[in-house]
């Protein structure tokens, strides 16, 4: 599978990811791909993320196929936190963001991030997991994060690349996997399909 120019399609609607690739020189065209994001039973959290990711990557090559857009690869990607079996979704609302900033507080947590390319009928997944340790954080640093309104759109309710990497005391990882595309592993499936990375 060969790609004819880096315009690769993006079924993400995620500003930080967009901007990771941007930096890469690719050429992105949004395609809007909306799937339900329920855990399955007895499902852990690298086979939802995984799952999510190619089902994204589906329901955008289907709108792909039903727009009669040429031929280009597509990228999906799903990030999750877990911890103790327990995997943390975006946030419904400040209560929410709160309990799981407690429940992450002072413990190490993994971020997961499954990246699917899919052109045509070729599908190609690579999933990146990172150990993030965060500093024990008092109710005042709580109450003041989600006061910014930052958790609300992250799964985990954090962004390490905002104001909540001032709680990381350690990471063992992909740091772009954390914020939302491990940039390692998505070069490597985007020159499979023969996107040139700058």
């Amino acid at each position: 599978m060969t790609a004819t120019s880096n315009l690769l399609y993006l079924a993400s609607g995620s500003p930080r990811r967009r901007e990771l690739l941007e930096h890469l020189g690719i050429i992105l065209e949004r395609i809007h791909a909306d799937i339900d994001e329920s855990v399955l039973p007895g499902e852990d959290a690298v086979r939802y993320t995984e799952r999510l990711a190619e089902s994204k990557a589906a329901a955008g090559w289907q709108v792909v196929t039903n727009c009669g857009l040429p031929s280009h690869p597509l990228l999906a990607a799903d990030t999750t936190v877990t911890l103790d079996g327990e995997i943390f979704g975006k946030p419904v609302d400040a209560d929410d963001a709160r309990r799981m900033l407690r429940t992450i507080s002072g413990r190490e947590h993994q971020v997961i991030t499954s990246v699917a390319v899919r052109q045509d009928d070729t599908v190609k997944v690579a999933t990146s997991v990172t150990t993030v340790r965060f500093k024990t954080l008092s109710d005042d640093e709580i109450e003041r994060y989600v006061a910014s309104g930052e958790p609300f759109d992250k799964a985990g309710g954090y962004g390490i690349q905002g104001r909540a990497g001032v709680f990381v005391e350690h990471l063992d990882g992909s740091f772009t996997g954390v914020v939302g595309l491990p940039l390692y592993e998505t070069a490597q499936l985007l020159a499979e399909f023969g996107l040139t990375l700058s």
